[in-house]
């Protein structure tokens, strides 16, 4: 690689790290904080809560990866131009592939890194941290729910505990279940504990009042009570496996008898194609990046920034992706668009660099954006003074 393509190469990774991990930190800083409820819920140390936190990474990174190469591409080639490096460029009669090739060959590198993560390490991310907070919750009651305080163990089941003892041993019960809509129960106990498998709360010396619709109250005391948990610890105690937790082997090939893949077959022809479609997103993005910014432009020429122009036609083809992407989970006909939407934006931009054609506004655009400027400048403080030198 020749020394200028060498320099372009640096100018744009060095500007994409910049755009990437800021906006990876904020992004992932909102997904960590939504999961809180790990630590609060179910009282684990904060150690365990780095660690979901950690497997959460590479979940956005392929998100986040397209669009801080279009902010590394687009804000370099612009700051070149500003410099007259591009002009500079052109004039010594150097090829377009000078600029063009380090930035393809670092876009391709994203695109297998991207693929890499999306295919390899995401689902095993994800399986391990369902699992963790799966874990997390198996056994909730009597290791978890702390003392004099109400805790929600799932929506309509509140549980409060007075003292917790040896022997997985709780004093002082408090259950409200209002789960069935058909009436309320709420439980009052002296003593209770959680038997060994996890699957009944066991209350001694205490009363249940069962409230109906209609407001009327039924008392009934008992020296014996067995509250149900099983549906409860299975529920959190096993990670549920969603299309988007399984590796690319398993898209390629679901097995027809697995509960998910029967109840949610859309979702994982969905998530297949998206997979092997979404990796191309670096190169195409940056194809347009390129046709976009990639040429030596005057400063008094009406146009939008390059960055602007190319983060708009990337939300534009990000959104038709995940659009494209949510209705093949009811209709396959919206397969093809999946793959469409990256490879036909990327080899129509690779054709306009071929063509070595400029791109320019319509005319209209063009000139709305040069009076904008003009009104601008008219309004700056010292537009209108005279130059150095100038007489009446």
């Amino acid at each position: 690689m020749k020394l200028l393509e060498l320099y372009i190469l640096r100018r744009v990774a060095q500007m994409f790290l910049t755009a990437l991990l800021p906006v990876l930190a904020i992004i992932w800083t909102t997904q960590v904080l939504a999961r809180i409820n790990l630590v609060t819920d179910s009282g684990q140390s904060i150690g365990s809560f780095a660690t979901l936190a950690t497997l959460i990474l590479p979940t956005i990174i392929p998100i986040v990866m397209p669009f801080a190469l279009v902010i590394g591409i687009t804000q370099t080639l612009t700051a070149m131009n500003n410099d007259s490096e591009l002009a500079v460029i052109d004039a010594a009669g150097a090829s377009r592939s000078i600029i063009t090739r380090p930035i393809i060959a670092f876009a391709v590198g994203l695109s297998l890194l991207s693929f890499l993560i999306a295919n390899l390490i995401e689902p095993q991310v994800r399986v391990a941290a369902r699992h963790m907070i799966a874990a997390a919750y198996a056994d909730l009651l009597s290791s978890v729910i702390e003392e004099k305080s109400f805790r929600r163990v799932e929506e309509g089941l509140y549980v409060q505990i007075s003292e917790r003892q040896s022997g997985r041993v709780l004093k002082g019960l408090f259950v409200a279940d209002s789960r069935d809509p058909a009436f309320e129960l709420i439980y009052y106990a002296r003593e209770g504990a959680v038997d060994e498998t996890g699957t009944a709360l066991i209350m001694r010396d205490g009363e249940v009042h069962r409230k109906a619709p209609d407001g009327n109250v039924s008392v009934v005391r008992f020296d014996s009570y067995s509250f149900d948990l099983s549906d409860l610890t299975q529920t959190r105690g096993q990670a549920r496996l969603r299309a988007s937790d399984r590796g690319l082997p398993f898209l390629l090939n679901p097995d027809p008898t697995d509960p998910d893949v029967k109840a949610h077959p859309g979702e994982y022809r969905s998530e297949l194609h998206r997979r092997l479609a979404d990796w191309s997103f670096p190169l195409s993005l940056a194809l347009i990046s390129l046709v976009v910014a990639g040429d030596a432009r005057s400063h008094r020429e009406a146009r939008l920034h390059p960055m602007v122009a190319a983060l708009t036609l990337a939300l534009l083809l990000r959104w038709l992706s995940f659009y494209s992407a949510n209705q093949a989970e009811n209709n396959a006909a919206f397969v093809p668009a999946i793959y469409a939407t990256p490879m036909l934006s990327g080899a129509l931009a690779a054709l306009a660099l071929l063509s070595n054609k400029k791109t320019h506004l319509p005319r209209p655009l063009r000139n709305l954006i040069s009076r904008a400027q003009t009104a601008i400048e008219k309004r700056l403080p010292g537009s209108d003074r005279q130059p150095n030198g100038g007489g009446s």
